[in-house]
């Protein structure tokens, strides 16, 4: 019986992974992370899953190695990292409307103080992974003598 519940509660994870992963391709967050997170729990149980882990973990790596190619992307990625916590910052102070928002009050800053630390959770993932794919990537991709 442990071993089915155990079962049950990994699928339902990787599911909200992958689903969670492919709504924050769109949406602030690491999406490719989630998405190898769930395959990955998802492949223990099923071969499909496997088969296509190994593809989508590849065009993570090779994202991450990119993302750290080049100063002007690092920057660029610390700066939407920092806007994100920024937002997500805005968002749990809720400050009143402005006087320029067009719509009722009440539709200022939707979402309140959870959108607000989601924003600010995702700009910390997102820096941590800088941090990660500079010391992993970072000299494997200098080194690359392909253009």
């Amino acid at each position: 019986m442990q071993g089915a519940a155990k079962r049950v509660v990994l699928e339902t994870l990787g599911w909200l992974l992958v689903l969670g992963g492919v709504a924050a391709l769109i949406l602030p967050g690491p999406g490719l992370l989630m998405i190898v997170g769930g395959l990955a729990l998802l492949s223990q149980q099923y071969e499909w899953a496997e088969r296509r882990l190994d593809p989508v973990k590849k065009r993570a790596l090779e994202a991450a190695a990119d993302g750290v190619s080049s100063w002007p992307r690092i920057l660029v990625s610390c700066f939407g990292s920092a806007v994100l916590i920024g937002l997500g910052v805005l968002w749990c102070v809720r400050p009143d409307a402005p006087g320029w928002w067009p719509a009722a009050d009440r539709f200022w800053l939707l979402g309140g103080w959870g959108a607000g630390v989601s924003l600010i959770v995702s700009g910390l993932i997102a820096l941590s992974l800088i941090v990660y794919s500079y010391r992993n990537f970072r000299e494997i991709k200098a080194n690359d003598p392909t253009p």
